[in-house]
This record gives structure tokens, C-alpha cells and sequence, in this order.
């Protein structure tokens, strides 16, 4: 297999791994057409979302998230759907800020139906996608790749397998340049302070405590104790018992790498290294904040089974058990049960799944791109304050 990694090369020096035209709806009274749109190109890729418009203290972070998928690097070009707000003028030129290139605003108010939207939006983006089929991929540096580390649905093995799996690949990801980001701040509470101990600085350290503290803090305000609340039904289930087992297994898939720094929610990395990003526990959620953060592709570990892809960013799956992995073979790309099975050894799955991330990231399809599974849902505060949301703002 070729250790060598190709990419396409965007005009702002970032690299995509994907090259896709992304029907991007900013109304949720679009999203049905958007994905009517998609389905009716050559290729075109969207996505669907509950939000209406509505302005509250959640608004900057809905905003960069928008604006910030639309600007992942995957993109070779966003059709935007709106219906003529002042805030969805305020995404576009948000995401143009943060590199956008190609894109066509296809508004309603000028159509006049929602038909001919879908016929207007369907041509631009045939268009862009023809474009898009000239581009060439081309040599790229291991700087290149942005990885997200990802689990969902944990089981008493995904500690053990899987997620230090990961962390094998990871960690020989990071050496060679790459930048990898572990997320879901609800995964590593009560296992902060080792990776704040791998920090590059004092600094760093006390802002990944200070962040999953911020986090309880909001929990604590509604009177929900999130460790007493934790592990979930599904993690009990799966052999779990604390919420710091948990967390202990989560935070395997960050190897041992050390830490270059902490992100907020959807904030892009500004150098290669080892990153830690505030995302909720929700892994569809999670997803749309890495994509906002223009990571390009990412691991998924699961020991309950999920199917959540993205649509935008290639999600490679890792079973920790193999019974779940025979199960649903048309969702899983890789098993990490062969390591609880003695089949194989930690650092041997680290290494298939190190050659799985280069090979999609040059081309390969997921198990989720060819099921089409193109999840998102944004996230939340719900109760931000004007302090908090003034931090979110300067932080971007």
C-alpha cells in the first residue's frame, strides 16, 4: 500500500480530502428541498436542520457553525438556500471570511416557488459538481490531514481495543505532521487531568481543567450531577460501570501524544499537533462541530453500533468487539475485536487502522459515504450568557 498522501489543494493553502459541491439550506423550511437537490444532481451532497431562523444567545454558535462547515476545506463549492434574513447574510460572508471560494446564494424571495428553486439549485450545483470532477488530486503534505477521534455507544471493551487502537494511529499520525482532534467533553470528565499532565505548557493544561469544569458548571446550574448521571443504560449495558471507566477508555483514543491545545466548539486548529475541542457528548452534534473546525476526516469507535456519518467528512468506523462487527457489516469498516480475541496485537490494529485513514484520505469510500449517511444537528447552549457568548465570538 502507498504510504503517500494526495489531496486537493485549496486556494487559501488548506487541503481537502473530499471534493464535494454541499447544498446548504439556512432555513429549516429549506432543508426537504435541499436534500430533494442533492438527490437530483451529479453528485451534489446535504444537509437538514431544525433551526428557523430564531435569534437568541445561541446565535453566534449557530452561525459559526454554518459558516465554518460550509468553509471545510471538503467543500469544493456550497449552493446556499435562504429565504432572505439578515443572519443568513451574515453566514455567507462569515464563511467567506473563513476561506470560502465558490458559492451561488439561491434565495426564495427571487425564485418565487419552492419548484423552481429546486430546479435553479439543481443546475448551479451540476455545474459545480462538473467542475468539481476536473479537479485533480496532487501530492500533499502529512500536514495535510485534520483527523477527528470519535466514539459513540462505549462498552466495557472500547478501552481496551478500539479506542487505544486509535491512539496507535493517532500518535504515528501526529509524528509525521498530521494534526489529530479528540472532542465530547462529556467523554473525558473525571480523566482531565492526564491529558492536561501531556500539555506542551502549563497553559494549555489549565485550560482543558478549566473547560470540562466550565462544562459541569452549566450541568450543575440546571441541578443535574452528570457523574452521578453517567454511564448511560446503553454503556451499562455494554459492561460499564463508572463514568470514570469511561472516560478512561475515551481518552485512550488521544494515544499519548502530547497536547498542543485546547479548542472552543468549532474552532479550527492553528497548527499540526494534538488537540482537545469542547463539543457536546452528542455524536451527531460532535460531528457538526469538527466539521465546523474544518477537520477533514475522521474515526468513529463504537461498541453499541451507530450509524452517524457526515456528509461532508469521510467517517471511517471501528467496532471494539467483533460480534457487533459481523452483525452489521455494512456499517463497520474496521474490527478491533481481533485484539480481545488474541488474533491480533494493539499495535497491529493501530496499523490497519493507520493504512484505513490513508487510504480514504485518498479517496477511499466509508462504510457511511456509500450508506449515505449524512447525519447533523446543531448544537445548543440554550442558556448561554452574554459573557460566554462574547468569549465564543473573540475565540473565532
Amino acid at each position: 500500500m502507498s504510504s503517500e498522501l494526495s489531496a486537493f489543494k485549496r486556494d487559501n493553502g488548506q487541503w481537502g480530502l473530499r471534493n464535494h459541491v454541499l447544498i446548504l439550506p439556512l432555513h429549516s423550511a429549506l432543508s426537504a428541498t435541499a436534500r430533494a437537490i442533492a438527490d437530483g444532481s451529479h453528485g451534489a451532497v446535504a444537509i437538514s436542520h431544525d433551526w428557523s431562523g430564531e435569534i437568541d444567545n445561541d446565535l453566534p454558535r449557530i452561525i459559526f457553525t454554518f459558516s465554518g462547515y460550509a468553509a471545510n476545506p471538503n467543500n469544493f463549492a456550497v449552493v446556499f438556500l435562504t429565504v432572505g434574513s439578515d443572519n443568513e447574510s451574515e453566514i455567507i460572508a462569515s464563511a467567506q471570511a473563513l476561506g470560502l471560494k465558490r458559492f451561488t446564494n439561491v434565495a426564495l424571495p427571487e425564485i418565487g416557488s419552492m419548484e423552481g428553486l429546486r430546479v435553479k439549485a439543481i443546475e448551479i450545483a451540476n455545474q459545480y459538481c462538473a467542475d468539481a470532477a476536473q479537479e485533480k488530486r496532487v501530492p500533499a503534505p502529512w500536514s495535510a490531514l485534520v483527523l477527528g477521534l470519535e466514539c459513540g455507544g462505549s462498552d466495557a471493551l472500547s478501552g481496551i481495543t478500539a479506542n487505544p487502537a486509535l491512539g496507535v494511529a493517532s500518535d504515528r499520525l501526529v509524528e509525521l505532521g498530521a494534526t489529530s482532534v479528540l472532542g465530547e467533553t462529556t467523554e473525558i470528565l473525571g480523566a482531565e487531568h492526564l491529558l492536561a499532565a501531556r500539555a506542551i505548557d502549563p497553559e494549555v493544561g489549565k485550560r482543558i481543567v478549566a473547560m470540562v469544569s466550565r462544562y459541569e458548571a452549566s450541568i450543575n446550574y440546571e441541578g443535574i450531577d452528570i457523574r452521578g448521571a453517567q454511564p448511560s443504560r446503553g454503556n451499562i449495558e455494554g459492561g460499564l460501570s463508572t463514568l470514570e471507566e469511561k472516560s478512561l477508555g475515551a481518552a485512550k483514543k488521544a494515544g499519548n501524544a502530547p497536547l498542543t491545545g485546547v479548542l472552543e466548539f468549532g474552532e479550527r486548529p492553528k497548527t499540526s499537533g494534538l488537540y482537545f475541542m469542547d463539543t457536546p457528548g452528542h455524536d451527531i452534534e460532535q460531528l457538526a462541530g469538527f466539521g465546523a473546525g474544518h477537520i477533514n476526516i475522521v474515526v468513529f469507535t463504537s461498541g453499541r453500533g451507530t450509524p452517524t456519518g457526515s456528509a461532508i467528512m469521510p467517517t471511517i468506523k471501528v467496532s471494539t468487539n467483533t460480534p457487533m462487527y459481523e452483525a452489521i457489516p455494512d456499517l463497520i469498516d474496521l474490527d478491533a475485536g481481533t485484539i480481545a480475541d488474541g488474533i491480533e496485537t494493539l499495535a497491529q490494529v493501530g496499523d490497519r487502522i493507520f493504512n484505513e485513514i490513508l487510504a480514504v484520505a485518498n479517496g477511499q469510500e466509508t462504510k457511511a459515504e456509500l450508506g449515505g449517511h449524512h447525519e447533523f444537528s446543531l448544537s445548543r447552549m440554550y442558556k448561554t450568557t452574554v459573557e460566554t457568548t462574547e468569549r465564543f465570538i473573540n475565540a473565532h
